[in-house]
């Protein structure tokens, strides 16, 4: 391989992890406030509140895990991390303060595009090279797995049994979309 071939392959490289950690931070840090936001409302709910905890634990450490992968990589964090804590925080607590069922039906729309957004991510880092990113792509799957069992277990707590629940799920699926591709950037 050529000298300038290979800067060029260490910069694409280097773009593929800036954007994804980047992106996944700031998701991460959305997800732990949201579920701050619903603890914040139903933390004493006897059946609610565990649950919410559980998912709440594991996010936190997701988050710290990427914090470590941002400095390792040397990757920049999104400006919008105050607004992804602010708008995260508040939709959980607002469809928290809708009933243990609306939150749940928050969990399982935005865990849903979050196993996408990891899957897509593990394809492009495999298509890339799967040994060079093997550490990469093992957290990625690990951390897909932890959000698809979050989504089941939103399903599991009857969250499809919320008034309006393809309107709402359908609504937050939207702006977690439209979150990730301005985290992308910016």
């Amino acid at each position: 391989m050529s000298r300038k071939a290979a800067s060029f392959l260490a910069k694409r490289r280097r773009e593929i992890y800036d954007k994804i950690i980047r992106v996944d931070h700031a998701g991460e840090l959305g997800a732990d406030r949201i579920y701050a936001g619903q603890m914040t409302i139903l933390g004493r709910h006897q059946k609610a509140g565990p649950v919410i905890q559980e998912m709440w634990d594991q996010e936190k450490e997701h988050l710290r895990e990427f914090e470590i992968l941002s400095l390792k990589h040397r990757t920049s964090k999104s400006l919008l991390s105050p607004f992804w804590s602010l708008a995260g925080w508040t939709l959980g607590a607002s469809t928290a303060i809708l009933g243990p069922r609306a939150a749940m039906a928050c969990t399982v729309a935005v865990e849903k595009v979050i196993t996408e957004h990891y899957d897509q991510q593990i394809r492009e880092l495999i298509a890339d090279d799967p040994t060079l990113h093997r550490d990469l792509i093992l957290k990625l799957q690990k951390f897909r797995d932890d959000e698809q069992h979050h989504h089941d277990t939103g399903i599991q707590h009857e969250a499809e049994l919320t008034p309006g629940y393809r309107v709402l799920t359908t609504g937050i699926e939207g702006l977690c979309r439209l979150a990730i591709k301005i985290a992308e950037k910016i």
